[in-house]
């Protein structure tokens, strides 16, 4: 049984909440992927958000177009510069997935996930420059303290620049950047919900965490009772 010591844990902890070895939990430490406060003590947040986003590295992700494609197919979009043959493979992997999670962690790679914090002010600015899907398509209360939303990979920089905005592992300010083209990516988030519960299934709040899941069961049924069709 894990104990979690308030913020903190240790290199089991982690290797047991994460389901890797001790190494690979030192590994990810060196390489960025979770921060390491102490020798064998990890921040509890980085370890938890890692594990939010990318599994327990049994799950296989798909690459970015791949997962913007099964994103677009369970929204009831047509994928973009997919072909027939692509196309028909990523069906045929979408309707054998059930687990929202498990969808949510092969969409992983979709955008890379940054947190950031700025001056209070910064946040609205941010904001006008993002695609944000919206929590209220799932019935979540929008907070004007948090920011959330893709951009252009090649804009993060400036952006970061601007804004005077600080790398944080706790900041408000969640910056998915992706180099799949914007206007499809808006069109998504403003489709239907799908984007948006992508986005809360990885949430580190449990209750927004089940909002997003179980947005995802829905689609994944609709999906599969449209492909009886």
């Amino acid at each position: 049984m894990m104990i979690f010591r308030g913020d903190f844990l240790t290199t089991q902890e982690a290797s047991d909440l994460l389901g890797v070895k001790a190494r690979q939990v030192r590994v990810l430490a060196e390489a960025g992927d979770i921060v390491r406060v102490a020798r064998g003590v990890f921040d509890r947040t980085s370890v938890e958000r890692h594990r939010a986003e990318r599994g327990t590295g049994r799950t296989r992700t798909w690459a970015e177009h791949t997962a913007w494609g099964a994103v677009a197919l369970l929204a009831g979009a047509a994928p973009l510069d997919l072909g027939d043959t692509q196309q028909y493979r990523l069906r045929a992997s979408l309707l054998d997935i059930t687990d929202p999670s498990e969808l949510a962690i092969r969409l992983r790679d979709r955008a890379t996930v940054t947190t950031w914090s700025g001056h209070r002010s910064a946040g609205d600015r941010v904001r006008e420059e993002l695609v944000i899907p919206g929590r209220r398509r799932l019935g979540l209360v929008e907070d004007a303290a948090i920011v959330d939303g893709y951009l252009h990979t090649s804009r993060i920089a400036d952006l970061v620049r601007r804004h005077r905005l600080r790398e944080d592992m706790t900041g408000s300010i969640t910056l998915r950047h992706t180099s799949m083209d914007l206007d499809f990516v808006h069109r998504l988030a403003t489709l239907n919900s799908t984007l948006a519960a992508i986005d809360a299934a990885t949430s580190l709040d449990p209750r927004e965490r089940g909002v997003g899941e179980r947005a995802l069961v829905r689609r994944l049924e609709l999906f599969r009772e449209n492909a009886r069709r």
